[in-house]
């Protein structure tokens, strides 16, 4: 068992207060381009990256070889970052339950912060502006021990979002941390927990007071499942003692 090094968050959700937004103008942009999909399966999509979701939900609707797929594609995801953006704009973001006492314990460990998301760069700037995390990230999202966070990814700067791992991988290899078994992965939805599967954390933890309920969670791969990032400092001590043993 090793010591944690290193624990990469999810941001809607997770460490920002979701007041069902994003499913809300997933919604009415599908609504607007002609996308027919339930709330059920919206949010069952939550996580991963959006214009992968357009795809994959207008795949099923016209069938996986249809011609127009690409453009209805283009179309729907266009509105979808219009009406998200507007909406980021004028509304403010909140840190949720426990997020930034849970910041401050790990900055007092040395123990660095990665924020993951299935947001695009723009928008996830939106959102990390209006927190102010923003503050002492350089051109490539980096930042330093005394920052917020060491390190924002969003999913167009990767290959693959979730449920992939590479977010995860980038965040290890970017910020010089010895193993995947020195991560703590913490998530709100299914594609969360997937990439940490994938990733071969130490830890792979659900909270249970963002998109997604402890029923709606249970059954998708984790380690344990908190109800919310509070609980999370009793967790890396336990586990500290655990070592020390």
């Amino acid at each position: 068992m090793q010591p944690i090094e290193l624990v990469v968050f999810d941001m809607a959700g997770t460490t920002v207060t979701d007041h069902h937004e994003v499913e809300r103008c997933f919604a009415e942009a599908a609504a607007q381009t002609g996308l027919f999909v339930t709330d059920e399966r919206i949010l069952a999509m939550q996580g991963l990256a959006k214009r992968y979701v357009f795809e994959t939900l207008w795949k099923e609707q016209l069938g996986e070889l249809h011609t127009d797929i690409q453009r209805q594609v283009d179309v729907s995801y266009a509105t979808f970052r219009h009406i998200l953006e507007a909406h980021y704009r004028t509304h403010g973001a909140t840190p949720t339950e426990g997020c930034l006492d849970t910041f401050a314990y790990l900055r007092s460990q040395g123990i660095a912060i990665a924020l993951t998301t299935g947001f695009y760069r723009v928008v996830t700037d939106i959102i990390l502006e209006k927190l102010g995390w923003l503050d002492g990230l350089d051109k490539r999202y980096m930042g330093s021990p005394q920052s917020i966070i060491q390190l924002s990814i969003a999913s167009d700067e990767v290959e693959r979002g979730r449920p992939y791992p590479y977010m995860i991988e980038r965040a290890i290899n970017w910020l010089n941390v010895s193993s995947p078994k020195a991560v703590i992965n913490v998530g709100d939805t299914p594609s969360d927990l997937l990439s940490g599967r994938a990733a071969g954390v130490a830890l792979n933890l659900g909270v249970i007071n963002g998109t997604h309920s402890r029923d709606q969670l249970e059954a998708h791969p984790h380690d344990l499942l908190i109800g919310s990032l509070a609980e999370l400092p009793a967790l890396i001590e336990s586990r500290k003692e655990m070592i020390e043993v």
